[in-house]
């Protein structure tokens, strides 16, 4: 059978990942309420039942990641559309806060096998240096999922009850995402890491027997503090431009162009920063946030367009250069358990995000974004210290050779 081209890849895997996100990190947007007022429980105890998912997949996202790098990541990515589609119908069954939380915890385990760094990792298994492109065209597609899957969830729960749109996305998943993650080719053996194939125009690390643990611990760092602020912005972005002095209409609106400046910032990845090695891309990613929350605090609501596009540029831009500086920094070889290793502090600073921040809104109002804004620059900082390249003995090929 032929080899699919890595434009029907990209198609295949990034409809795959739209499905997952979307029945999974952005269902509870829409069914939270509704789910709550069933189940009797608090919208709060709903969220910590995400926030369980969370944590789970922080666990288990090593183990994933070592299946990949092992046995390829269509076999991880399948499993992970059963995993998923139990969990959901787990969800639809549940009748107290028991079920939901046990429902919860298989997702997570979906979670952990089925979202963009398992992705990521299947990609590099099959690409090893050549995948930023790629992983490029993932992030676009799965990026549509809150498009997608907050209108699809909404037509479900009006049309069947959340229970009824559980079982809807859970249908999914069996009948379009596995058979889409099913077609992926299947990877060779275990692959040795290939410097002369170089992840981008400039010189990258070679890879080497043992990987450095500083460097290790500051992206482990940078990891966490980013996804905390991602995490922190979604759960409390209306109610943050509410305090700054913005009408609850308005700060929706703004909310709104989070989504589009999120798929410019990949479309400048995959246009203009792909030109460039990958650590100049997460530091202008990361640099965004801040700079964004640091004018709205000092000039207010007039800020808050800017502030917007700003985070959700960078929060774009962040996706794709999570799945690269791995990749750049350490070589292909064990990619998949080391990003299972890295996202651990991560997946536990996301779960935490939510109820931390929101102490702080509660505390400060809208000069609750220092706090955000003073770890963005430390994440900076971090992505500083970092060094760039090392010179390969290889000749080195252009990233144009790696376009789709």
């Amino acid at each position: 059978m032929a080899t699919p081209s890595r434009a029907r890849v990209v198609t295949t895997l990034g409809l795959a990942q739209c499905l997952a996100w979307a029945s999974s990190y952005y269902l509870l947007a829409v069914l939270a309420v509704p789910m709550a007022r069933d189940l009797r429980v608090s919208v709060a105890t709903v969220f910590g039942a995400f926030s369980v998912a969370l944590v789970v997949s922080a666990l288990a996202g090593p183990r994933s990641g070592r299946a990949i790098d092992r046995r390829g990541g269509r076999p991880v990515l399948v499993g992970s559309n059963v995993v998923f589609a139990l969990g959901l119908v787990g969800l639809g069954f549940a009748r107290g806060p028991t079920g939901l939380f046990a429902a919860w915890a298989i997702l997570g385990i979906g979670m952990a096998s089925g979202l963009y760094e398992a992705a990521f990792a299947a990609l590099v298994r099959l690409y090893g240096h050549d995948s930023r492109n790629v992983i490029t065209g993932i992030a676009l597609l799965g990026g549509l999922a809150s498009t997608v899957g907050w209108p699809l969830s909404a037509w479900l729960e009006a049309r069947a009850g959340w229970r009824g749109a559980c079982f809807a996305w859970a249908a999914l998943h069996v009948a379009i995402g596995l058979p889409l993650n099913w077609s992926l080719p299947k990877a060779e053996p275990p692959i040795v890491s290939r410097p002369e194939a170089s992840i981008s125009s400039e010189p990258v690390a070679a890879p080497t027997s043992a990987t450095p643990i500083g460097t290790v611990l500051l992206l482990s760092v940078f990891y966490a503090i980013t996804w905390f602020i991602s995490t922190a912005m979604a759960a409390h972005l209306p109610r943050l431009l509410v305090f700054s002095g913005m009408t609850l209409g308005a700060a929706v609106g703004i909310g709104a162009l989070i989504g589009p400046a999120q798929v410019a910032g990949r479309l400048l990845e995959l246009g203009l920063l792909r030109r460039f090695h990958p650590l100049k891309s997460a530091r202008l990613g990361t640099f965004m946030h801040p700079l964004g929350a640091t004018l709205l605090v000092l000039v207010g609501a007039p800020a808050a367009v800017v502030f917007g596009i700003l985070h959700g540029a960078g929060n774009g831009i962040l996706t794709i250069a999570k799945g690269t500086l791995p990749l750049v920094l350490f070589g292909s070889q064990g990619y998949g358990e080391r990003q299972g290793v890295l996202t651990v502090p991560a997946r536990i600073a996301q779960a935490s995000a939510p109820w931390l921040f929101g102490l702080c809104l509660d505390r400060w109002a809208e000069n609750a974004l220092w706090v955000s804004a003073t770890l963005g620059f430390f994440a900076v900082a971090i992505l500083m210290l970092l060094r760039e390249s090392h010179p390969l003995e290889a000749t080195q090929t252009p990233l144009r050779q790696a376009a789709l």
